[in-house]
């Protein structure tokens, strides 16, 4: 079995003779033109706002990612969008797909973006009334994050949708998916456990604590243990699962640009519209 034959039946949408949307929305390569504008505004927001190394602005997935590349000798601040680029330029090149797109296709991912972000504001408000109706606690809010100023949330947020997603499902899913294929698991199953168990990584994440650094993964065991050991967090745990589960799916159906798209977005609106209501 090739490289290209173990992803084809999953990342790669197929060639067609047409351009059409729903498979186009896939290619890599105008998942990049779509993206291109919101990560260029990041990485320029975090040098004005945060100095050189912007270290007080730059999102988690993003500071853990350039740690590792720190961990072995690698400390230039353009090399992990430069990966980024690269690895969507590389996917493009091993997929064979067109080097073309629609414009038209750029203003239907951004709303498809908006769409999906709201359906995942109606998971999140559901899930909520399930677990107050099951009498238990919701969502703590860590006041010290969502008290920064509106151009540092903004940052933040953006850079959440795009390393995040980097990440947890550009980088994690297809490592993942590939092990389970090499261990001959049948593709259906191999995208049900992939999209499961990157989404409890993904959860699991966001509870490493403040000694979280290179060796994250190391750490998950402890965020475990501090989830199980606080059932404030069992709300935020089990919406982030799901919102893990949302965006790998999307991922798979509907391509990393949107994906990104949505969890940016759904970030900005509740972290700065929703939250400023409270």
């Amino acid at each position: 079995m090739t490289f290209r034959n173990l992803f084809v039946d999953a990342f790669v949408p197929p060639v067609t003779g047409h351009t059409e949307y729903w498979f186009e929305t896939r290619r890599p390569f105008c998942n990049l033109v779509f993206l291109l504008p919101l990560l260029l505004a990041y990485e320029l927001g975090v040098w004005l706002i945060g100095g050189a190394d912007g270290n007080s602005v730059r999102n988690g997935a993003d500071a853990w990612m350039r740690l590792g590349l720190q961990r072995i000798g690698v400390d230039l601040l353009w090399l992990l969008p430069a990966v980024l680029v690269g690895a969507l330029l590389t996917w493009q090149w091993l997929s064979r797909q067109p080097w073309r797109m629609s414009w038209d296709t750029l203003g239907g991912m951004l709303a498809e973006s908006l769409l999906f972000a709201f359906v995942l504001i109606l998971l999140g408000q559901l899930t909520d009334y399930c677990f107050r109706q099951a009498g238990a606690m919701t969502l703590q809010v860590e006041e010290s994050r969502w008290h920064s100023g509106f151009l540092v949330k903004l940052i933040a947020f953006m850079g959440a949708g795009i390393y995040e997603e980097f990440l947890f499902r550009l980088c994690l899913i297809p490592v993942t998916y590939a092990a389970m294929r090499a261990l001959l698991v049948p593709h259906r199953w191999s995208v049900g456990g992939t999209i499961v168990l990157t989404s409890l990584v993904f959860s699991l994440a966001h509870y490493l604590g403040p000694a979280a650094d290179g060796q994250s993964l190391s750490l998950l065991t402890e965020a475990v243990a501090r989830v199980q050991s606080s059932r404030s967090l069992w709300f935020s745990f089990v919406f982030r699962t799901l919102a893990g589960m949302f965006f790998a799916a999307l991922f798979f159906l509907r391509g990393f640009g949107i994906t990104v798209g949505t969890h940016a977005v759904y970030d900005v609106f509740v972290g700065i519209v929703l939250i400023s209501e409270v």
